[in-house]
C-alpha cells in the first residue's frame, strides 16, 4: 500500500516538491506517471521526464493556454471535462508513483468533486504511492493523506511585476 502526500499552499514549490520525488523515484528504478491538471503550455519538466523510460505525462488537450480565470464559459466547461476525464487517465496508469499535479486546483475549481477525488486516491494508493498539489487543502484529502506540506508564500517575484522563467518557474 503507497502513503498519501499533500503539498499544498500560496507558496512557490509545491510541483518542484512532487518532481524531485518523482526524480528520486525514478533514480530508484520506479515506474512514475506524472498527471498535471489545468497546465497546458510547454514547461521544462515535461520535456525532461520524457526522456526517462521510466516516466509518463499526462496532460489533458487544450485549444487554449490561457488560465481558468481567463476563459469565456464554454472554454471553461471544455477546459473542466477535460480535466475530469484525465483523472480518470490517472487512475489506470500503471506506476509505483503518481504525481497528481494541480489535482486539489482542478478539484476546487469544479472538474470533479472531492469525493471523486478522494475515491480516486484511495483506489491508487492501493498500488501506489500518491502525491496531490494545489493551492487549497481539501478535508477529505487531509485526512487520508501521510505527509502534509504547506507552502506558504512570504516572498515572491512576481509580486514586483518579475514575470514567470522558463527553466525556473515552469
Amino acid at each position: 500500500m503507497g502513503l498519501v502526500h499533500i503539498y499544498f499552499g500560496d507558496g512557490k514549490g509545491k510541483t518542484t516538491a512532487a518532481l524531485g520525488l518523482a526524480l528520486r523515484a525514478l533514480g530508484d528504478g520506479m515506474r512514475v506517471c506524472v498527471c498535471q491538471f489545468l497546465k497546458f503550455a510547454p514547461s521544462g519538466e515535461v520535456d525532461a521526464f520524457a526522456r526517462f523510460e521510466n516516466a509518463s505525462v499526462l496532460r489533458a488537450e487544450s485549444t487554449t493556454d490561457k488560465f481558468l480565470w481567463q476563459m469565456d464559459a464554454k472554454e471553461r466547461a471544455d477546459c473542466l471535462a477535460g480535466q475530469r476525464a484525465l483523472l480518470q487517465r490517472a487512475v489506470a496508469q500503471p506506476a509505483g508513483l503518481l504525481v497528481l499535479d494541480e489535482a486539489l486546483s482542478a478539484c476546487q475549481a469544479g472538474a470533479f468533486c472531492e469525493a471523486e477525488l478522494a475515491a480516486a486516491v484511495e483506489a491508487l494508493r492501493k498500488r501506489a504511492e500518491v502525491v496531490l498539489t494545489g493551492h487549497a487543502a481539501l478535508e477529505a484529502l487531509l485526512s487520508r493523506a501521510d505527509y502534509i506540506t504547506h507552502m506558504q508564500k512570504l516572498r515572491h517575484p512576481y509580486d514586483v511585476g518579475v514575470s514567470a522563467r522558463r527553466g525556473i518557474e515552469y
